[in-house]
């Protein structure tokens, strides 16, 4: 597969990495080379199977713009454009393109969803939420937080659900999910020790969307895109 990459920050540069280990051709585009998505043509897309973009809120929808109305397959791991979520979803399916997006595609990370849905089954209980991540993370809360908060509110739909956020050092991400009854408290975290599983599991999304149409959020996929692939 040629996979284009959009930004070279540390995620990015690694999704590129992990591409090349696993046999795909890889091409990258960071900010300078694509100001406003200018680069994101028909003749530079022409030959591309996948474009995965790492890059921040607005750059991700200039990007998204251009790429799904040309009908391109795009894996967006960037967060904080949500608000912009329907109109992107309907431009694929328009254009016959195809978009994975989520908060977070680390596998780890998806199973912790599966399993603060099945700890949001517990009534009677308050929870809560924590989220530590790097000085340069510019959305707060972040995605996997307003996620997380969003599975808990499926099951508790008048729930205040606190997140509180810190960002700090290099951490590439903490999140601490608490539930608190009258009688005892559970805690549920999931500790990223580097960004490896968020690019592995990137490239895996990017392997699966190959050759298909449509909008997805990563959760919505996630055993079939591991089926046979780890």
């Amino acid at each position: 597969m040629l996979m284009l990459v959009l930004g070279k920050g540390k995620t990015g540069s690694l999704v590129a990495q992990v591409a090349h280990e696993r046999g795909h051709s890889v091409r990258v585009l960071d900010w300078k080379e694509n100001a406003g998505a200018g680069a994101l043509t028909a003749p530079t897309l022409a030959h591309i199977d996948v474009v995965l973009d790492f890059t921040n809120a607005e750059s991700a929808v200039e990007n998204m713009r251009s790429c799904l109305a040309l009908g391109a397959r795009m894996v967006v791991g960037t967060t904080g454009w949500y608000d912009k979520l329907p109109d992107m979803k309907a431009l694929a399916i328009r254009k016959g393109g195809a978009l994975l997006y989520g908060s977070n595609f680390s596998v780890g990370v998806q199973k912790f969803f599966q399993l603060v849905t099945q700890l949001a089954q517990l009534r009677d209980y308050s929870f809560s939420i924590s989220e530590t991540h790097h000085a340069s993370k510019l959305d707060s809360p972040s995605g996997t937080a307003l996620t997380l908060r969003e599975i808990l509110r499926t099951a508790h739909p008048d729930a205040e659900i606190p997140i509180e956020s810190s960002r700090s050092g290099d951490h590439s991400g903490l999140h601490v999910v608490i539930a608190s009854g009258e009688s005892d408290r559970i805690e549920m975290r999931h500790e990223a020790h580097d960004r490896r599983g968020f690019a592995l599991g990137a490239v895996l999304a990017a392997e699966w969307l190959a050759g298909r149409s449509g909008a997805w959020d990563f959760r919505e996929v996630l055993d079939q895109v591991l089926a046979g692939r780890l």
